[in-house]
């Protein structure tokens, strides 16, 4: 975890009172650890309590990107299921980038596991006329195009996997012979996917460390939010586990999923595996070649 940027902090409080209309002053600040990109704290204020997210290297938008997706998700998001509030951020000019967010109170209250699973259902319902969102964003730190589509089944081969899969190969992480098992099923994807695939919105990313249970309800951070066939969800989801029984139960109660999902669902765990590849090597990559093989 790296020293927090005693300016970042000067900076944060001098925007802050310019919100408020008031001075605020700064308290305490404390790191927080977990995250493998961003540097994380909370910030107890005059004004109240913060939770603050910054990093020196990331893309200049990338803060931007994700208050565009909470901000959906809150649009989106049914009562009892807590989208944070976003404060600040920054979306250019001299690092470090942050974003602010309204610092939610973590608790595990009785039923939490149930409360997420149908928050998570209703919000699936909220739909788009196509495939995509607004404007490109990111997984963790690696961009998605999101260019509007009508068919789910061309966006997620060549926005999705297609994406990933040229990204891989400029980088030489694949043998030739690797790249065309790949090819191979971004040809094959458009009639593996649903016929009945509807855009709805998702959170994008949602592993256990992207949701916490707090005292005002189940919340959902870290999107990478946009409008995407439903099952797309359930691919990182299953991947990393972190979603009980008392959830899948609730979620299917409020919004039942097809019976045959799960024989899609490693095609959706592969875009996953694909982008931690990239983020971070190792066996994901042989991970992602078995994924690839299963399908063809």
């Amino acid at each position: 975890m790296a020293d927090i940027h005693l300016s970042l902090l000067e900076n944060i409080i001098r925007e802050l009172s310019l919100q408020m209309g008031h001075p605020v002053k700064l308290k305490r600040h404390q790191s927080l650890g977990g995250g493998s990109i961003n540097n994380a704290y909370v910030m107890d204020t005059s004004a109240g309590r913060f939770f603050l997210k910054w990093n020196v290297s990331c893309p200049e938008d990338m803060f931007l990107r994700e208050a565009q997706g909470l901000r959906e998700l809150k649009k989106a998001a049914p009562e009892g299921l807590v989208i944070p509030q976003v404060v600040l951020f920054t979306d250019s000019g001299n690092p470090p980038a942050y974003i602010l967010l309204e610092y939610l109170e973590p608790v595990h209250l009785k039923d939490a596991d149930e409360n997420l699973g149908r928050g998570l259902a209703q919000l699936h319902s909220y739909s788009a006329t196509s495939f995509g969102f607004y404007h490109d964003n990111y997984c963790g730190l690696t961009p998605q195009a999101n260019t509007w589509n009508q068919s789910w089944g061309d966006f997620f081969a060549v926005q999705r996997i297609g994406h990933l899969v040229t990204q891989l190969r400029n980088k030489e992480m694949y043998s030739s012979s690797e790249n065309a098992i790949f090819e191979k099923l971004i040809m094959k994807i458009p009639v593996l996917v649903s016929k009945e695939s509807k855009p709805v919105l998702i959170h994008g990313d949602l592993w256990a460390g992207n949701y916490l249970f707090t005292v005002r309800g189940p919340a959902l951070i870290d999107p990478a939010a946009y409008y995407a066939d439903r099952e797309m969800e359930m691919g990182i989801m299953t991947l990393f586990g972190g979603f009980s029984s008392s959830f899948w139960a609730a979620y299917n109660e409020v919004n039942p999923l097809p019976g045959d999902w799960k024989e899609r669902n490693k095609l959706y765990q592969l875009y996953h595996v694909l982008n931690h590849y990239l983020l971070f090597g190792g066996g994901y990559g042989r991970k992602a070649v078995e994924l690839a093989r299963h399908y063809l």
